[in-house]
Parts: structure tokens; C-alpha cells; sequence
């Protein structure tokens, strides 16, 4: 993937550097469905892991969010919350508006030319009728943002702490998610702010930005089930 430094896991070193990672993208693009109780004699066969390793690599799960762990019951892969979800919309309507703020006074000239080709590579996508939630682009953009900051404490709430829970409602959401157009023309406003060093308007524009993206998932799971039913 193409997440930035402060955003990206370090390279997996030990078995179960590397099971955590196999999990973490199954549990992502789920392949292991929300809510199921982990089995560890059934994973630690299906992996051809020991215990301990998988032990290991769970616990590092629950670190990132994806996994709940009670005692006497055990271990399981989280449950899709809608409330959860749109707690963490909120949450990132605040701090990621703090982050674009504070990029607009900290990132460098190169960052910011950087964010412009995340933009190209958006446009691109927009071309090929890709949509772009389910690429890395648009989880690039917001990292990179994230990341001009220059706020070691916002980049580990926002990276290590919700990101995984950003990516995980976002794969489930992906059918009638697409409004590729719009959040570009939103990015588009976002860089411009930032490349006139205008905070109050940076950060104005990404919660306007993040809300429209949550009033989009509202949609989509109204729409969802209203289907179901």
C-alpha cells in the first residue's frame, strides 16, 4: 500500500508480525466476517501457526480496535456498529479538520506538491469509473494531510487508532458509496486552502468534506436496509 511512513506498519519481522497482517487484511476485506468468535485452534491450523504466535498476532488486533477480548469469553472480530460508525465520523470531523489546519502552516513545498498528484491520481480514477473509496488514493490523501500536520499526537490518534476502524465500516459500505466527482471537488478545494496557507478556511473545508462523506454513509445504510427488508 501506498500509506505514508507515520501511517504504515513497520515491516513484519516475526511469525507473528507477519499472521497479524494476514489477519488484519482479512478481518479489513472481510474475508472474516464481523462479529464471528475466534476459534484459535481452527485459525493457528488454517495458518499453520503455533499458539503463542496467534495469541500474539491477536493481541496486536486488539491494539488496532478490530478485535474485542472478554475474559471467560474470548476472543472476537468487531461487530458492524452503526452508532460506532458514525461516532467515528465525528471524531474525524474534528481532529482531521485540526490536522488540515495545521497543515496549511506545516507542510512543505514538496508535501504539498504531493498532494496535488494524490489529486491526479484521483482524477484518473474518476476517468476509469474506479471508485476511489476502495483504492488507496483517497486513504492517502487523508494521511497525507494527517501527516503535514506535524503533530506526532494527532498522527497516532488519527493512524494507529481509527484508521483501521475507518477502512473496516468503509469495505462494507462500498455498494452505492461511490461519489467519486464530489470528493474530488472537495479535495480540490482543500489543497487550494492549504497551498494559500489559509488554516481557517483548510479546516473549514475538510469537516465540510468528512460530514458530506458521513451523510453519504447514512444514505447508503438507510438504502441498505430499506433493501433487506
Amino acid at each position: 500500500m501506498a500509506f505514508l511512513t507515520a501511517c504504515k506498519l513497520h515491516e513484519p519481522v516475526t511469525i507473528a508480525d507477519k499472521l497479524f497482517l494476514d489477519l488484519r487484511r482479512a478481518i479489513l476485506e472481510g474475508e472474516i466476517p464481523a462479529g464471528k468468535k475466534i476459534s484459535e485452534p481452527e485459525l493457528a491450523s488454517a495458518y499453520g501457526v503455533s499458539r503463542g504466535s496467534l495469541r500474539e498476532a491477536i493481541g496486536k488486533l486488539e491494539n488496532c480496535n478490530l478485535v474485542t477480548r472478554k475474559p471467560n469469553i474470548g476472543a472476537r472480530i468487531i461487530g458492524f456498529s452503526t452508532e460506532q460508525m458514525m461516532e467515528i465520523y465525528q471524531v474525524r470531523e474534528a481532529m482531521e479538520g485540526m490536522a488540515a489546519r495545521l497543515a496549511a502552516d506545516n507542510m512543505s513545498e514538496e508535501e504539498v506538491t504531493r498532494l496535488r498528484r494524490i489529486l491526479d491520481r484521483h482524477r484518473e480514477q474518476i476517468e476509469k469509473h474506479q471508485d476511489y473509496s476502495q483504492q488507496d488514493v483517497d486513504l492517502d490523501f487523508h494521511f497525507s494531510i494527517i501527516q503535514g500536520s506535524k503533530n506526532s499526537r494527532l498522527i497516532r490518534m488519527l493512524c494507529q487508532d481509527l484508521y483501521d476502524l475507518v477502512r473496516f465500516y468503509r469495505f462494507r459500505l462500498k455498494s452505492g458509496f461511490n461519489r467519486s466527482e464530489q470528493a474530488y471537488q472537495e479535495h480540490n478545494l482543500i489543497v487550494s486552502a492549504i497551498e494559500r496557507r489559509d488554516g481557517e478556511m483548510a479546516e473549514t473545508l475538510m469537516r465540510h468534506h468528512i460530514r458530506a462523506s458521513q451523510d453519504n454513509a447514512r444514505k447508503t445504510l438507510e438504502a441498505m436496509s430499506q433493501a433487506q427488508s
